[in-house]
């Protein structure tokens, strides 16, 4: 390992000049989902396939049904033997509305402090995924201009399409897999477990979406005079999705924990040791009891166990005042949040039989699969591509990373799985308050020089003398 001290003198010697890039990058409105901004999205692209040609990088634009994808091709003098890195990112960002709730302008970054005085980098984008995508290339720029090349062949992937649609990338990976024989995929996309202690995310949660209608008269019925016999959708409904939960919070779809594993002895110790504070997280949103599948603390709820989740229920009159009907039909929107070992297809299924095993006669049902499927994943501990991200992460922050998980699900790590047959290293330096997705996004001016000193910690681990 190369001691990385002198491009550390360099990141901080021109962080303002890396902190100019991001401001160049953050201006651009690239809203992925938005046709009117489709044109800022090209550009967007454009201009990251022009800061890696001026690293020295084959870059290029590739079409895909979605977002033009930046490509970046690295290779050292001495490629021969040396591991290939597969670096994520995306340039495409959240809608900014509601516009009246930002304190300045989404795509005109500044830096002001934040709610705990600390100088934060206001943006759409700041945060998700623009300031942690810069902190690699950043990373690689300075390393670069110290050593003349980097210790790995590289590829640099940055898409426009994960803020709307994941098939986008999926399907462009699955057609040509064949050009990416990476051996790791590091991904900045996540956040640290607090302020002060780094973390490596090592397990993301799936999703599977589907919506259910169950129909029952032809029309929308007078409650006086059909109320009693009539079946009522909304009724019927009700009891289907109480059903999907036991006393005790666990699902009662048969077949649906097939494949969970438990978590190994030595995370969940690890896990019991953060204390999180279960209470006072639900005091932040107005709750104050813990609910969930009894027998597993919210970390575990959260970050390894499968859930079932009402999103949206609706039926009937829903109009000011009252009006007294049966409704025709209702529907209700569910995700399965899914962990490592569930099948989403076979979740789809499961679920779909045992809402129509609970229909009465005179109900029909109806089914729309189009909220997609996604499946957990979960990267072993031990591997050495974890192994150098926790030593070089300890030394930059001067403590052991929590190896965390998230309830969400990132779709292209599992893209990289199945089509790449890849694992992902997920180090990010987010806040939880940063707000992604939402007004006021930031990311902290020390989150980004703390986390292009971080890769380029995680980069000396390969570098030999």
């Amino acid at each position: 390992m190369v001691h990385p001290k002198t491009v550390l003198a360099e990141i901080d010697q021109q962080f303002p000049q890396s902190l100019a890039r991001l401001f160049e990058l953050l201006r651009f409105p690239s809203i992925g989902t938005d046709p009117a901004h489709h044109g800022d999205c090209r550009k967007t692209a454009e201009w990251l396939a022009a800061q890696l040609t001026g690293l020295g990088f084959k870059a290029e634009l590739r079409k895909t049904t979605g977002q033009p994808l930046v490509l970046g091709r690295y290779a050292p003098p001495k490629a021969a033997g040396l591991p290939h890195v597969l670096f994520y990112g995306h340039y495409d960002v959240q809608p900014a509305d509601p516009l009246e709730l930002w304190t300045s302008a989404p795509f005109a970054p500044e830096i002001r402090k934040g709610k705990d005085g600390k100088d934060a980098i206001f943006a759409r984008g700041a945060c998700d995924d623009k300031g942690q995508l810069m902190t690699f290339l950043e990373a690689s720029r300075s390393w670069l201009k110290v050593h003349g090349s980097l210790p790995f062949r590289l590829t640099v992937m940055i898409e426009g399409d994960e803020e709307s649609d994941p098939a986008h990338i999926d399907s462009f990976l699955k057609a040509r897999a064949r050009e990416f024989p990476a051996d790791v995929a590091f991904i900045c996309d996540t956040e640290m477990w607090d302020g002060r202690t780094p973390a490596i995310n090592t397990r993301l949660r799936g999703c599977m979406g589907i919506e259910v209608s169950v129909i029952g008269p032809k029309i929308d019925l007078h409650s006086g005079l059909y109320g009693g016999p009539v079946q009522n959708p909304i009724k019927v409904l009700s009891r289907i999705l109480a059903s999907v939960h036991d006393a005790k919070g666990r699902i009662t779809i048969p077949g649906f924990y097939d494949g969970v594993k438990p978590i190994p002895p030595k995370l969940r110790k690890q896990w019991e040791s953060l204390k999180f504070p279960a209470k006072k997280f639900l005091g932040e949103v107005g709750l104050s009891v813990p609910a969930g599948e009894q027998g597993y603390s919210a970390l575990e709820q959260m970050w390894a166990r499968p859930t079932a989740e009402v999103n949206g229920i609706y039926g009937g009159y829903q109009g000011p005042g009252s009006k007294t009907v049966l409704p025709s039909e209702a529907t209700a929107k569910l995700t399965f949040r899914l962990v490592e070992g569930q099948d989403p297809k076979k979740i789809r299924k499961a679920f779909k039989a045992f809402v129509k095993s609970r229909l009465p006669k005179d109900c029909k049902v109806r089914f729309d699969d189009s909220g997609g499927d996604s499946s957990g994943i979960a990267v072993p501990e031990g591997t050495p591509w974890v192994n150098a991200a926790r030593k070089a992460l300890k030394e930059e922050f001067g403590r052991d990373p929590v190896m965390m998980g998230a309830g969400y699900s990132i779709p292209v790590v599992e893209s990289f799985k199945k089509h790449l047959k890849v694992d992902s290293v997920l180090v990010g330096f987010a806040k939880s308050d940063d707000n992604p997705h939402s007004p006021d996004e930031k990311y902290e001016v020390d989150s980004f020089r703390r986390g292009i000193r971080s890769w380029t910690r995680i980069i000396a681990q390969f570098a030999t003398e």
